[in-house]
């Protein structure tokens, strides 16, 4: 059986920030007694239907998670490792904001059982991180970053590039300090304005504007040289890591491995006899509270993806990987070949133009050329 990537979404942020259209929201005052017993009942509902699992790692997600009480942490890790069979080893990642009162806690938190911490810092300059809306300081940022190697065995950070008005100097600069703090795992994200969020009303006024398409492959190539300095591949496309540091979580994903998603908003993929079944669970936090207090779950879609469905996800996802996709994973997965699932003559193409490429493996996989274009190759190579 497929081992399980186990996500728990917890919702809330202090603040939405300008760029962000995740499922986070902001409330003045929570529940949390009645949240935590809720994403508890939850979780053990898709157990009990679900069947005992191996599981391959926890992730706890946002929203702000590292807004929760640890003992909220602490019972969740205690459940999933009652319900599914944890190896020793289990990763368990908690998503952080850098200020200083969760900065306090995460002592706390590594107590309860997460031994990875992924913190937000999203920028290491002050008027990007007043433009970026966050609510702590650079010095706040290094001074987590510091507590989080000092307390975690192992850590992870964001940042946002191609940022208004950035250089490239000023790029490198700031990676290669974040990188001496903590160099393990860097997820890097372009700025993109994406719809409903207080930046898409900006950029269309006029706000501000963003670098062009060369400046910003120029951004991204600066990263791929100064993690290198620091020991870190490209393992995915908005992911480096030391070997072995890689997010054993999100690699569930690219895999295409089966994943539970618990709290609102939720999705996740699951092997359930002879299917692949992908679900999701309602947004709104008080509505999602209210349905799992009534059925005991937040599910408000669920359907068996088609083989074509299936096929689809896995090269969007596996495309992405450095690695690339390994045929025969992909016919186990979605019961289609290669040939079965892309446009042959597109194929052909994309290995002329190097943009894809076959591994000494037998893998298929972007190079760097591909992966830089993966958003306008993967609509007209998949069928």
């Amino acid at each position: 059986m497929e081992p399980l990537a186990l996500y728990l979404h917890w919702p809330f942020c202090k603040v939405k920030c300008p760029y962000c259209d995740f499922n986070s929201h902001v409330r003045e005052r929570i529940d949390e007694p009645r949240f935590a017993a809720a994403l508890r009942r939850e979780l053990a509902a898709e157990a009990a239907r679900d069947g005992r699992r191996p599981l391959r790692s926890i992730f706890f997600g946002g929203g702000t998670p590292s807004l929760m009480a640890p003992g909220t942490a602490a019972a969740l890790i205690a459940d999933a490792k009652r319900l599914f069979d944890a190896p020793d080893d289990l990763e368990i990642t908690l998503e952080a904001n850098p200020t200083s009162v969760e900065a306090a806690k995460l002592r706390e938190f590594r107590a309860a059982g997460v031994n990875r911490l992924s913190l937000g810092i999203q920028a290491l300059d002050g008027e990007a991180l007043r433009f970026l809306g966050r609510q702590h300081s650079a010095a706040e940022a290094v001074a987590a970053l510091e507590a989080g190697r000092a307390t975690f065995p192992r850590l992870s950070f964001d940042l946002i590039y191609a940022r208004p008005n950035q250089s490239e100097a000023a790029w490198r600069a700031e990676l290669r300090q974040a990188l001496a703090l903590a160099a393990d795992h860097l997820s890097l994200y372009q700025l993109t304005i994406e719809p409903g969020t207080r930046f898409a009303t900006e950029y269309a006024r006029g706000a501000f504007a963003l670098p062009g398409e060369e400046a910003a492959a120029r951004l991204y190539w600066a990263t791929v040289e100064e993690a290198g300095r620091f020991g870190l591949r490209p393992y995915e496309v908005s992911n480096y890591a030391k070997p072995g540091a890689e997010s054993r979580h999100n690699l569930t994903y690219w895999r295409y491995g089966d994943y539970l998603g618990i709290g609102p908003g939720a999705h996740q993929r699951l092997t359930l006899g002879e299917g692949l079944w992908a679900a999701r669970r309602h947004r709104a936090p008080e509505e999602w509270l209210a349905r799992v207090e009534r059925e005991g779950h937040g599910r408000v879609e669920e359907e068996a993806l088609a083989p074509e469905d299936r096929a689809r996800e896995l090269l969007l996802m596996g495309l992405r990987l450095a690695e690339g996709v390994d045929p025969a994973r992909l016919l186990a997965r979605s019961g289609l070949s290669l040939a079965e699932a892309v446009d042959p003559a597109m194929l052909a193409a994309c290995l002329d133009e190097d943009y894809l490429e076959w591994t000494e493996d037998g893998r298929l996989r972007a190079t760097d050329e591909g992966r830089m274009r993966l958003d306008a190759m993967l609509p007209v190579l998949l069928r």
